[in-house]
């Protein structure tokens, strides 16, 4: 096993003048499962391609323990590699594909038997080992991808999206399988996906780019309870946070026709370039219905609801919302993903009625509060 570790990276493709990842510092502890998560473009699978040696790096170092593999062959860097697509070969039996590179590699017949029917039993392949991919499930055959990374008992182990080919049933299975799969054999591990669910639920630590740039890192709960910035606040969390940009008066933000109290402390913060503004997000969960004269709470148009069973979700529109049209790129970007309504969790058996209007309170100590001129956290 061993620490991964990316030093000032920077990729830079030819023909372009942005980098795909730019100054790139990144710490993968021994044994740890860290996911690499951001959306298409922002750079995750040229962090791992360059890890894997599938890319040039074109400033700074790459680190696997206490060996520099910046310029090293991807075959002497001791990684193994699991695909979107699997990449298994047709003609070769689950067994034959599981031990390829071993015996490539000249190991012996009975060595290579058993360290296979080591890693089936594992992965639960066992009666599968003398069928053809093609005779296997899309979850099978992404198992014997796995498998024909454990045979090589590997320092670290790389994952560019493994379970994007999967249905969405065979995809929470599988992502439970690989995480209890990685914490079992405590190899280092750098997961590459788009989705932030898998990323929530499967990583020791979550780290986030976007545009090439590493926005923060941390636990799966620090991300979401503390997100550092717009970015990640409106990218981790499903639903999505609600953000908006707001006017702020007196201390409180002007919502529509109401207003909602502020703390000090944030507004504090803000400078002259933050032109009296702030933008302010919650997530549906941290948020209620009001009665119609509490005074810190805002109005809210129904326009939609769901009755999930165990939960139900509010979609409204804030009434005479004349907060600040967002003007700022890196927040109009990660706005609510339900068509800019704003979402509310409440119980189910509370719900609202189709166009009616109800207030909703915000959870104080919930707010998430960020400078419109930076897009970093206030509070």
């Amino acid at each position: 096993m061993a620490e991964v570790k990316f030093e000032n990276v920077t990729r830079i493709y030819p023909g372009n003048d942005t980098p795909s990842v730019e100054d790139l510092n990144l710490d993968i502890k021994d044994g740890e499962f860290l996911v690499l998560v951001g959306p298409s473009g922002c750079g995750k699978s040229t962090t791992l391609r360059m890890l894997a040696g599938l890319e040039e790096v074109n400033k700074g170092s790459i680190y696997i323990g206490d060996k520099d593999v910046t310029t090293m062959q991807p075959k002497d860097r001791d990684i193994a590699m699991v695909f979107q697509n699997y990449a298994l070969y047709p003609h070769m039996t689950v067994a034959e594909n599981m031990g390829f590179a071993l015996k490539i590699a000249g190991v012996d017949k009975a060595e290579i038997r058993k360290k296979v029917e080591q890693a089936a039993k594992i992965l639960d392949l066992t009666e599968f080992l003398d069928r053809k991919p093609k005779a296997l499930s899309g979850g099978q055959r992404q198992r014997v991808a796995m498998g024909r990374a454990i045979v090589r008992e590997p320092k670290v182990f790389l994952m560019d999206e493994p379970l994007s080919n999967l249905d969405a049933k065979l995809r929470v299975q599988t992502r439970t399988q690989i995480a209890a799969l990685q914490h079992q054999l405590g190899v280092t591990t750098l997961y590459v996906t788009h989705d932030q669910t898998e990323a929530l639920t499967m990583g020791d630590r979550i780290a986030v780019l976007s545009l090439g740039k590493l926005q923060q890192v941390g636990a799966p709960t620090e991300l979401y309870d503390r997100p550092a910035n717009v970015f990640v606040a409106g990218f981790i969390g499903s639903p999505s946070m609600n953000i908006n940009q707001h006017q702020v008066v007196d201390g409180h933000a002007k919502i529509g026709d109401d207003t909602v109290s502020l703390p000090t402390e944030a507004v504090s913060k803000l400078t002259a370039d933050d032109n009296s503004q702030i933008i302010l997000g919650f997530r549906p969960e941290d948020a209620s219905l009001a009665t119609a004269d509490d005074p810190d709470a805002f109005k809210l148009l129904v326009q939609n609801t769901e009755d999930l069973g165990s939960d139900g979700y509010v979609y409204g529109q804030i009434v005479s919302d004349d907060a600040v049209k967002d003007t700022n790129a890196a927040t109009a970007a990660t706005m609510s993903d339900q068509n800019k309504l704003t979402t509310v969790r409440i119980p189910p058996r509370t719900l609202p009625k189709i166009g009616e209007t109800v207030k909703i309170h915000i959870d104080p100590a919930k707010m998430h509060l960020f400078a419109p001129s930076t897009g970093l956290r206030l509070n």
